[in-house]
């Protein structure tokens, strides 16, 4: 198969979907892989390393989109890459497409095959390509609200970890997953108070029992939350529902509860956010303040450490991708119902339903697209 990777033109965004030693696996295994020059600069890897594990370098996207088979990406396709995306090709990339009906929409019209890494699931029901950036974005909600906590970007101006003599700060963290329990981790290791809030017990026992008892866990019902709002100086938002939009759980009407200057970080802002106040940010311009509330709502939190990223995120990625290129799509999703959940769209049609369920759109189930293909 040839596999391609290109500069993500996200904005601030120097993550890569390739890193060297994982284009050398790719080639050890027969493949050929194509990068566009200059690629993996913001993640500290040169043109040279590159083709010292085989790929070889072209000057620009548009080379490296119209050879590609597999593109390997990190983000979603922006619109100026909408008309250099090949038909028929497979793209292997976060998507977030619950939120992005535009992108869907060029998607289907391409017959692209959207294998996202936010819907493929292991046999527990995780989702093991989201995973790596979850736990950090969850590190990195903490740093981001401690820093917009100062006085001059118009938070509380307290620190969190306070000083001898006086209090410091209280973290409220809504969702007790993987964005949550690493939030968790920071937070404690400011010094901070922390709370999280959520409606599965057993997640909320697991976290008591991992934390020995140094956070509060709470039962999410309107009381608590609005309770834990009143207290809170940062709050973290990390509701998820695969494939589908974030619930809003935190409303406009909460804002007033909370004390001017509190800060509002939205890690599920690429699924639309799970606050109504939040609109997606970028990390030249992160925060806005809404009724006196800070909102750091940046869709690509983890870029903003592009290095410890990119091997987390290549990591758990590669064994994915080459079972794509070894076995090809349809024999590599037919012999992995996990990565089949990966699989977004295909043939023009919608395939992951909590993602059609949030465009509003025909959930065709995989086997019945190839019958039509074929036919």
């Amino acid at each position: 198969m040839i596999i391609g990777c290109v500069k993500e033109v996200k904005n601030a965004e120097n993550r890569v979907g390739l890193m060297p030693s994982h284009v050398f696996e790719y080639v050890n295994a027969g493949h050929s892989v194509f990068v566009e020059r200059d690629l993996g600069i913001g993640s500290g890897f040169n043109n040279q390393e590159y083709r010292d594990a085989g790929a070889t370098v072209l000057d620009d996207a548009k080379a490296v989109w119209d050879l590609a088979e597999m593109m390997i990406k990190v983000k979603e396709p922006m619109a100026s890459e909408y008309d250099l995306m090949k038909p028929d090709s497979i793209i292997f990339t976060y998507f977030h497409l619950a939120d992005n009906k535009p992108l869907a929409s060029v998607l289907l019209e391409k017959r692209i095959s959207a294998v996202a890494y936010e819907t493929v699931t292991d046999a527990n029901g995780r989702l093991p390509l989201l995973r790596p950036m979850s736990e950090v974005a969850g590190r990195l909600s903490i740093q981001e609200g401690e820093k917009y906590l100062e006085g001059h970007y118009g938070g509380k101006g307290i620190l969190l970890s306070g000083v001898p003599g006086v209090r410091g700060g209280h973290v409220v963290i809504i969702g007790a997953g993987v964005v949550g329990t690493s939030a968790v981790k920071t937070a404690l290791g400011t010094g901070a108070t922390v709370s999280v809030l959520d409606r599965d017990l057993n997640r909320l026992a697991y976290l008591e029992d991992v934390f020995n008892g140094q956070i509060s866990t709470i039962y999410s019902d309107e009381t608590n939350l609005r309770a834990e709002l009143m207290r809170a100086d940062i709050v973290v938002g990390s509701v998820l529902i695969p494939g589908d939009k974030a619930p809003k759980i935190v409303r406009r009407e909460h804002l007033a509860l909370m004390g001017k200057g509190t800060v509002l970080i939205d890690v599920a802002i690429d699924q639309g956010g799970c606050f109504e106040t939040s609109r997606p940010t970028s990390h030249v311009d992160p925060i806005f303040i809404e009724e006196g509330i800070v909102h750091y709502c940046v869709t690509n939190m983890p870029g903003a450490v592009p290095k410890t990223s990119t091997y987390a995120l290549g990591n758990a990625t590669l064994p994915y991708g080459l079972k794509i290129a070894n076995l090809g799509l349809h024999d590599a999703i037919m012999s992995d119902v996990h990565l089949k959940d990966g699989l977004n769209t295909f043939g023009a049609q919608v395939t992951n339903r909590a993602v059609a369920k949030a465009l509003n759109l025909e959930f065709v189930d995989y086997e019945k697209c190839v019958k039509y293909v074929k036919s």
